[in-house]
């Protein structure tokens, strides 16, 4: 052989095999490099060798591709060791994302990427997402056939599940999927003192809800799982963790003794695990400085804070009692720190402890930014409904020592952060959004609503189905993740007050602003420039004399029947909410909270009396012309209620010879076809996208049909000719009407939070874009809703702004003679309530330049013409006496 050949055949070889190894081997090789020695600094150096690889010979192929998931899992793992959540779910999600797209195998995906990200997700509140992951690796076990320790995956998909219900407050789910996974599945010990400890977990939450043998449920299956554990090899944390769950009961029954005694097991056998996440260690000082805190033991409380600290934030100086804003980042361990800080600071130092709480606030913007979904964002709000309460506290305390009204601005800031934070974001994220983020939104509320249909079939619903669109919606998901990720600047809007007591000037108006803690009823009166704050004690006879008097209007009779019961407690309720009697102006603007967003406030009793007569009661509605918000920003930055002539899309669905037949509804349209012109869908043409191919092209939408609150289970629904219609599927109309008009049942009503409000069809169309609302709080009459509309729809006619017409409406229906003093109960005129702008456009100015005009011209022409002057006064006068 030529010498020259083997030398270059040499070359080649080596050039192969050692100097140009394949892509995947390369790969390989930089994933050993980093795991013989992870540190934080190697991270970084093995993010820049997977950059270099995509930036100078793209991966291409398959085992090249699979390569490239391995280093992101392993990556994922350490960055999730080393504290770095956010990243690690960002590395896991890569992992998948090409494991999916590539059609990748011969890795096991779940145990390696699925099982840490749906848990990693859990930690970070992102429950929604937690749930997807879980179910999508539960349904590839399910249908591949010889899938690796399948038994194995599946029971920590139940696991991973039951945790994802109890954090997102599924309590029943939990406690359901637990129970029947113990009864039906043939388990080891190890896994059934899992279960069980995760189980006495949600009863635990469970007993907080009044639930009958919940606190002896959760204490017997504590000790279940101890049981089960205690001689198993490899479940010291576990075991540990019963042990804390036992510590964390016995806390909360003040029985100190036994929780240390049970805090001191579960340290000693956490510690037993050779170098322990952070994150969890951190959480086990987090829950000694809890009990030391209950204990009274301030100061080793704070030293235990101190060591969550360390172990959390890097170069964190102890010097400091509270850590720099820009050393943080997202982590609910953190935010559990900082509020059991306040609460220590809050009994010296009551503006150091508002500091801590600041942070708290801090963070849970940061995991704010990285949620998608919306259910996940409400929950992420409801968690910061008890600080705000502490915080308002405070800030009520530090104005009745200093007298300073910052106090009471800054409280009430805080206040409207909370309130309805979904809506207004999603308002005003939808403006500024690219053309990409409104197609991926819109995808994913479709996505969300096919699933929420299709579960809706209960047994017959099609797994492989739900289980494709989940698929869909987790794609969509990251994209916008992506997408959003490139400006994360979620911070809530502050109000300008200014502007605020400016706009309630203008409409000669005050506001009442509600609060519902879980201990107080705060409100706010903003008035002539002017803002105070009172509250109400409502753990023991707040709420139930509210509800007590909500529950009058369940049923037609309920107030007929107990006339005076209804008086008594409607002045009741008048005084517990302390509105203000003997005001400068009538209008009145009610921002509500928690369980007042059912209550009609117009048909409370300002003073009692024994009459049985409805229309002589004393309502306040007599008082006030009352307009409702959602916020305070939403009514501040609404727009002034059009002037211009006003048209109609009617829909009218009547359901004529069958059991949902409407017959006053044709009365209802007569009326206001009669008034205004447009476009009325009746019958069979009432489709929902007859509805939304013509929404866009009229001021006032009106829909004349039935409509569902839902349930625990079911969203709230309305009906359309052809379908009932999920709230949900609402928020992709993009419209701008003057006035949405809902005159079917329980458009109000819905699944409540207290910060966000009800998740209603009026809500829906909130979403959609539309500013002014009519809908109803409870289940209407179809003849009295006919009589209402007729007036209301009168006034409107006549130029009457929508909520002095709303008003007029009711008082007109109680002062009609026609109409039986039966009838004229509160039930069947107070359910529809306004929601929105109760300013009017100025009138243009040209009007009074031709009015000015006009009378200039008169002037000058009475000037000369002395005979014509007279003759035109008599009639002018003429006039006047015939119009009186």
């Amino acid at each position: 052989m030529n010498l020259y050949l083997l030398y270059g055949l040499i070359f080649l070889f080596l050039n192969l095999n050692v100097f140009g190894q394949h892509q995947e081997d390369k790969i390989y090789n930089v994933i050993d490099k980093f795991a013989a020695h992870p540190s934080a600094e190697a991270l970084q150096n093995l993010s820049a060798a997977e950059a270099d690889f995509w930036r100078n010979s793209k991966p291409k192929t398959k085992d090249e591709l699979l390569a490239i998931v391995v280093l992101n899992c392993n990556k994922a793992y350490y960055e999730n060791q080393f504290g770095q959540t956010q990243n690690a779910i960002s590395s896991y999600e890569k992992a998948w994302q090409i494991y999916q797209k590539q059609k990748l195998g011969d890795y096991d995906i779940i145990e390696f990427c699925l099982k840490p990200l749906g848990n990693l997700y859990t930690v970070l509140c992102d429950y929604d997402s937690a749930e997807n992951t879980i179910k999508q690796y539960y349904f590839i076990v399910n249908t591949s056939k010889n899938y690796p320790d399948a038994q194995k995956q599946k029971f920590a998909a139940i696991l991973n599940l039951s945790n994802v219900y109890q954090s997102s407050g599924k309590i029943s789910l939990a406690i359901e999927v637990l129970e029947n996974t113990l009864k039906t599945e043939k388990l080891s010990n190890s896994q059934k003192g899992i279960l069980l400890n995760n189980l006495g977990n949600n009863y635990w939450l469970n007993s907080k809800q009044f639930i009958k043998d919940a606190l002896q449920n959760a204490e017997k299956a504590f000790q279940s799982s101890i049981e089960y554990l205690k001689n198993e090899k490899g479940q010291t944390e576990t075991l540990s963790n019963s042990y804390r769950n036992l510590a964390s009961m016995n806390r909360q029954w003040q029985r100190f003794d036994v929780a240390d005694r049970y805090m001191k097991m579960a340290e000693k056998l956490f510690l037993e695990k050779k170098n322990p996440e952070p994150r969890k260690l951190a959480k086990l000082y987090y829950e000694k400085a809890l009990l030391f805190f209950d204990e009274q033991k301030y100061d080793e409380s704070e030293k235990q804070i101190s060591a969550v600290f360390k172990i959390l934030i890097p170069n964190y100086n102890s010097k400091n009692s509270l850590p720099n804003q820009n050393q943080l980042y997202a982590e609910t361990v953190l935010v559990d720190a900082f509020d059991l800080q306040a609460e220590i600071l809050k009994l010296k130092d009551p503006k150091k402890a508002l500091k801590a709480f600041e942070l708290s606030f801090y963070i849970e913007d940061l995991l704010m930014n990285n949620l998608v979904y919306e259910n996940s964002k409400i929950l992420m709000q409801l968690r910061s409904r008890n600080r705000t309460e502490k915080c308002i506290t405070i800030y009520d305390e530090l104005f009745k020592k200093e007298g300073k009204t910052k106090y009471l601005e800054e409280a009430f800031q805080l206040s409207e952060k909370t309130k309805s934070g979904i809506l207004k974001d999603y308002r005003s994220n939808i403006k500024n959004a690219s053309a990409e983020e409104k197609q991926l939104l819109q995808e994913l509320q479709n996505s969300n609503n096919a699933i929420l249909k299709e579960q809706q079939k209960g047994d017959l619903a099609a797994i492989s189905k739900i289980n494709q669109l989940i698929k869909t919606q987790n794609n969509l998901m990251l994209s916008l993740k992506k997408i959003q990720s490139e400006n994360q600047n979620y911070v809530p809007e502050n109000c300008d007050l200014k502007a605020l007591f400016s706009k309630l000037e203008n409409d000669k108006a005050m506001m009442v602003y509600y609060f519902m803690g879980s201990e107080k009823l705060y409100f706010f009166i903003l008035q002539n420039n002017r803002i105070s704050l009172n509250n109400i004690n409502i753990t023991h006879l707040g709420i139930p004399r509210i509800a007590q008097f909500i529950d009058y209007f369940n049923t037609a009779d309920a107030i007929t029947n107990d006339i005076s019961g209804y008086n008594h407690y409607g002045k009741d309720v008048y005084d517990l909410l302390k509105l203000p009697g003997n005001a400068i102006y009538q209008n009145l603007i009610i921002v509500p909270d928690g369980i007042l967003n059912f209550l009609p406030f117009e048909a409370l009793i300002t003073e009692e009396s024994n009459t049985t007569n409805f229309a002589k009661m004393h309502y306040l509605l007599n008082e006030f012309q009352i307009a409702y918000n959602t916020s305070a920003n939403i009514y501040l930055n609404s727009k002034p209620v059009s002037k211009s002539k006003k048209t109609v899309l009617g829909v009218f669905p009547v359901f004529e010879n069958t059991p949902f037949e409407l017959s006053y509804s044709k009365r209802e349209l007569e009326s206001i076809r009669s008034n205004f012109k447009g476009k009325y869908l009746e019958n069979s043409n009432a489709t929902f996208s007859n509805f939304k191919n013509n929404a866009v092209n009229y001021s006032i939408l009106h829909l004349s049909t039935h409509a569902s609150s839902g349930d625990i289970e079911m969203p709230a629904s309305i009906k359309f000719y052809d379908q009932e219609v999920l709230y949900s599927e609402l928020y992709n109309l993009h419209i701008n009407p003057d006035l949405v008009v809902l005159s079917a049942c329980e458009t109000g009503i819905g699944k409540l939070y207290k910060a966000e409000g009800a998740m209603s069809v009026a809500r829906g169309f909130q979403f959609a874009g539309a500013q002014n609302l009519l809908f109803s709080l409870w289940k209407v009459n179809d003849f009295t809703t006919s009589v209402f509309m007729s007036d209301f729809y009168q006034n409107v006619k006549n130029d009457v702004s929508y909520f002095e017409a709303n008003t007029n409406a009711k008082l007109e229906y109680l002062k009609d003679k026609s109409i039986p003093n039966a009838k004229k109960s509160p039930y069947y005129w107070s359910s529809f309530v306004y929601y929105g702008s109760i300013s009017s456009e100025e009138k243009s100015g040209n009007y009074i330049y031709y009015v000015i005009s006009f009378l200039v011209v008169i002037g000058l022409f009475l000037v000369f013409n002395p005979y014509r002057k007279w003759k035109i006064f008599t009639k002018f006068s003429k006039k006047r006496i015939t119009k009186k």
